[in-house]
């Protein structure tokens, strides 16, 4: 099987190629992505566009260094009834979000994109629909002081393999989605290499 370059500094997604029997070297993209994100909520674009988005931006940024390399970017986001929902900067934004979630249904979106020499060869982007619990605002608080910090920034407040499934009544989607990276079509593309 080829060998992926992966534009990530997430270990998440580093584990779950792992998992799946996909080798790959990691080279960050270290792309600032909130001007970006701003950019396209100010043309309009929707929380799956601009997730589409950062993943190619990410994917042919390393692969324009790296040559002749199949290199993976990957970018999820949360969509809230078409707002975007990023990942928190600290702790008081993390009770935030989740107090925005609480009791809704919202989607996670996760994005993948292959790049070759700079340019986009593959993409996928794939849905999970999440229905989290009512919680107070002690419960929620409680949850948070549960969580390590690496977790918490890694994971956009929810860690779904771990305390984070307590949060919700109802997930559909595929867990790997949830996590990061829809994993299944990224082998099937590569194994039709």
């Amino acid at each position: 099987m080829h060998k992926l370059v992966l534009a990530s500094k997430s270990k998440v997604r580093y584990q779950i190629l792992s998992k799946f029997n996909i080798k790959c070297t990691v080279e960050h993209s270290n792309i600032d992505e909130e001007p970006v994100k701003e950019s396209l909520l100010n043309e309009g674009a929707t929380p799956e566009i601009i997730s589409k988005n950062l993943a190619e931006l990410k994917a042919n940024k390393v692969s324009q260094k790296i040559y002749d390399k199949l290199v993976l970017g990957a970018d999820s986001v949360i969509d809230l009834n078409g707002e975007l929902i990023s990942k928190p900067e600290d702790r008081e934004q993390a009770l935030h979000i989740l107090k925005k979630l609480n009791g809704k249904i919202h989607n996670l979106i996760s994005s993948a994109c292959i790049s070759k020499n700079g340019s986009m060869v593959w993409n996928h982007t794939d849905k999970a629909s999440l229905t989290m619990k009512e919680f107070t605002d002690s419960e929620l608080k409680e949850y948070l002081s549960k969580i390590t910090d690496e977790a918490l920034y890694s994971y956009n407040v929810y860690q779904i393999e771990g305390e984070g499934r307590n949060l919700f009544s109802k997930i559909e989607g595929d867990e790997n989605t949830i996590m990061g990276l829809p994993v299944d079509k990224i082998k099937q593309y590569i194994e039709s290499l």
